[in-house]
């Protein structure tokens, strides 16, 4: 099989439950949408926080809506570097046994217990579009890319969802070591 995908890059990011964007921001606070992001519901707040971690912190870390039941804290392993923390990698809500962080907001601080991870690279597709490429909801793949830097970005996470946009999530390390861009296409090649 060979199929071409967009690529769409993340960046570090949080992902806060209702009560943490309250003790953060204010009781009653709403986030306010600063942009839509590529899978349908989901956006790029104004709202942004601190993370620090036991050897630095990183400023003006993007809150993504809508808030989600639990706190979560996607980051880059250069990231777990600079913060002197040690993420696992795993699929988002999979959050058991993950280490935790400190996120500072404008009107207060969390000490999370867990929710730190660095994401799993993954493909969002409709279903339609999984039965298509044969490819099933949980099961891992290869994708290659091309350019001045190309790689094979091996263990990517298929995710199957009706309300999905086919598009595969790298973070801004693996962009960055292949060369990519938001929008770049990139082959499925099981």
């Amino acid at each position: 099989m060979s199929a071409k995908v967009p690529v769409g890059i993340s960046n570090r990011h949080v992902h806060l439950s209702k009560k943490d964007l309250e003790l953060l921001f204010g009781n009653g606070h709403q986030l306010t949408m600063k942009k839509d992001l590529s899978q349908p519901g989901q956006f790029a707040a104004v709202e942004t926080v601190t993370l620090i971690g036991p050897k630095g912190s990183i400023p003006r870390v993007r809150i993504l809506g809508p808030t989600r039941s639990q706190t979560q804290v996607e980051v880059t392993l250069s990231d777990c570097y600079l913060l002197g923390v040690k993420a696992p990698v795993r699929d988002s809500g999979d959050l058991a046994g993950t280490p935790g962080i400190t996120i500072q907001g404008p009107a207060g601080k969390i000490d999370l217990a867990q929710g730190l991870i660095v994401a799993q690279r993954h493909l969002h597709l409709q279903p339609a579009e999984a039965e298509k490429l044969g490819l099933k909801d949980k099961e891992y793949i290869k994708i290659k890319t091309g350019g001045e830097r190309p790689l094979i970005f091996e263990q990517v996470l298929v995710r199957v969802r009706s309300d999905f946009i086919m598009d595969l999530h790298l973070d801004t390390d693996e962009a960055n070591a292949a060369g990519l861009k938001n929008g770049d296409l990139v082959t499925i090649i099981n």
